[in-house]
Order: structure tokens, then sequence, then C-alpha cells
């Protein structure tokens, strides 16, 4: 099965999300966080599906999907000066795509989300002594 995508906007309380496969899929939900989204997609998502007679899915069925400005100003803790040097790319062209003055390529969206990606895989793996 398909994952099904969830595109999540930042609301003035939090944040909503609707399935990207409306007809097929008519669920949208809210949410104060990603985890409460999270949650709130998943509980809605399969509230739908029981009406429906289908099987429940579990948490690695679905994909949210951010722009790259929601997800800086969500992840305030991720520097977009430190991750753009990470990357090779332009302080000034990623701060462009944040504020949303300039659109990325899929190739350049493809290279912010694999640092991002590469950065928590390697926090993931730290220790404290």
């Amino acid at each position: 099965m398909r994952k099904i995508v969830f595109v999540v906007e930042k609301t003035s309380t939090g944040f909503s999300a609707y399935a990207d496969d409306f007809e097929k899929n008519p669920v949208g939900t809210t949410g104060k966080d990603m985890a409460t989204l999270r949650r709130n997609i998943l509980d809605a998502l399969n509230l739908y599906r029981n009406h429906k007679g289908l099987k429940p899915l579990s948490d690695a069925d679905i994909t949210i999907m951010l722009d790259l400005q929601q997800f800086f100003e969500y992840y305030k803790e991720i520097n977009a000066k430190s991750l753009s040097q990470r990357i090779g790319m332009n302080q000034t062209l990623l701060s462009q795509y944040i504020n949303g003055i300039k659109k990325p390529s899929a190739k350049q969206t493809n290279k912010i989300l694999e640092g991002v990606r590469a950065l928590g895989r390697e926090l993931i793996q730290l220790e404290f002594a």
C-alpha cells in the first residue's frame, strides 16, 4: 500500500492537516504540535477507515508534508545559516526559500531535506559523557 500523504499548514492555534488525495481519503484534523497532529491524523484516518469497513493503518502508513517555511518556523532549533553551510548552499538562497521569496527546485528541496535527515541520523547516534 502506498503511504497516505497529509499536507500540513500552520494555523494560529497550531497546525491543520488534510490528505492530499482528499477524494479517496476525505480526512482532515488539527493539532497544537507535530506529535499531537500526527496522533490526530492517525485517529481520524482510522475512524474513517473503520466507517468504510477497511483495516486500520499504522503510523508507518502516513507521511507528513511541510513546506520549508513552516518547517523552519516549527523547528526553530535548526539554524538555517548552519544548515546552509553543512549542505553547501548559499545562505541567502536558503533564506529566500525559507521566506517564500523564491521557490526551490525539486533538486534543491531534496538537497535541503537530505541535509536535515543526515543531521537527524547523526544526532540519533550521539551519546553524552
